[in-house]
């Protein structure tokens, strides 16, 4: 009998955990609003009850929509499952989920414009409803040519339980003009550290947000985006439009399952600043490609080091292609910033951004340079 007990007790133990563990890689619980309002708790899209979305809470005015739900002249479409939520202006929806005090963790979620023009999101990952940690992600710029984008952003948890609150801060006197927001993830993220033979962290882009399986545009990194609250730990987003952060399930990267595009031209910007000794000697080394997603044409990236650019040209037939690039320069002071860019945009024939692939990239100190 007690054996039979602790054997029922290790299985309540165990399936505890994955419930546990599976918030901090995927979906929220009832991320993707398939769970809705019954018929009463709405009127019309419209929901009237705060707590009638299960697992979460609204504020404000926020309709349930279900995909190929008319507005006007345009036709709603979600990209996962049947429905979304949209945020009207100074609505918001919200969540309460338990986490490891401590952790850094990514967020994830889809969003689609709608009728307004120049939208952006307030997103929180905080112990109370006034919150210390929060960023504001712009969603003006569509990068795909599905009229949705994953975004991240990054936050540390200071609480075994957080609220997570995505925002629509109001840009137009037309409530129900807000965006749609659909599956909404949550990724605990490792510290990276910098692996032996490279100076940089993260370089390989391994430590990353939660790509969404079931999509295939990636998950953008946005713009002016700093270590605190960057999701692809160790690297900061220095331009007005953000990157693209992809996965080898659904695109070709040079090494290993993750990789970055750099998807609107010299305003998509990538940086990390590194300690190094003025006057040592260094390589930047690292892959350049496609992605294998029909981006075609005469590619260049910019990378430099310091007061150091070079400009690496690749000829991509978007078929998923690469090679190897390096940059020598010399250190002028003891930090380095090094920094990639795409020199021109680069758009596929669907009207989607894109641009070249960057992967692996490894900083080294040259023992020999005379040799080199």
């Amino acid at each position: 009998m007690k054996k039979s007990v602790n054997i029922a007790l290790l299985v309540l133990l165990c399936s505890s955990f994955h419930l546990a563990s599976s918030l901090f890689d995927g979906l929220l619980p009832n991320g993707n609003f398939e769970q809705g309002p019954k018929s009463s708790q709405l009127k019309g899209t419209k929901v009237i009850d705060p707590h009638a979305i299960p697992n979460w809470e609204i504020l404000g005015f926020v309709e349930y929509i279900k995909s190929g739900h008319k507005q006007g002249d345009m036709l709603l479409v979600v990209p996962e499952g049947v429905h979304a939520v949209r945020i009207g202006d100074e609505a918001s929806i919200k969540t309460r989920v338990k986490v490891n005090n401590g952790m850094f963790y990514s967020l994830s979620f889809s969003a689609s414009r709608t009728c307004a023009q120049e939208e952006k999101l307030n997103v929180y990952g905080s112990p109370n409803s006034e919150p210390k940690d929060w960023g504001m992600l712009p969603i003006q710029t569509t990068y795909s040519s599905d009229g949705w984008d994953s975004y991240s952003w990054g936050f540390l948890a200071e609480s075994d339980e957080i609220e997570i609150v995505i925002h629509n801060p109001g840009m137009e006197k037309d409530e129900a003009c807000g965006p749609l927001i659909d599956s909404v993830a949550l990724k605990a993220l490792n510290p990276p550290k910098r692996s032996r033979g490279n100076m940089l962290k993260n370089g390989n882009f391994e430590e990353g947000p939660y790509i969404f399986p079931n999509t295939s545009w990636g998950v953008l990194v946005p713009s002016n985006i700093e270590d605190d609250h960057s999701p692809l730990l160790g690297w900061m987003i220095e331009s007005l439009k953000a990157v693209k952060y992809i996965d080898s399930d659904h695109f070709t990267v040079p090494e290993g399952k993750r990789a970055v595009e750099l998807v609107a031209g010299r305003e998509s910007a990538l940086a990390q600043i590194v300690k190094t000794l003025p006057g040592k000697t260094y390589d930047l080394v690292f892959f350049i490609g496609d992605s294998n997603n029909s981006c075609e044409g005469s590619m260049v990236v910019e990378a430099s080091a310091g007061k150091v650019i070079s400009q690496i040209p690749y000829e991509s037939k978007g078929n998923g292609g690469f090679k190897r690039a390096k940059l020598r320069f010399v250190a002028m002071s003891p930090r380095t910033r090094v920094r990639f860019l795409s020199t021109f945009y680069h758009m596929k024939t669907d009207g989607s951004l894109c641009g070249p692939v960057i992967d692996d990239v490894r900083l080294v100190s040259v023992r020999n340079p005379q040799r080199g």
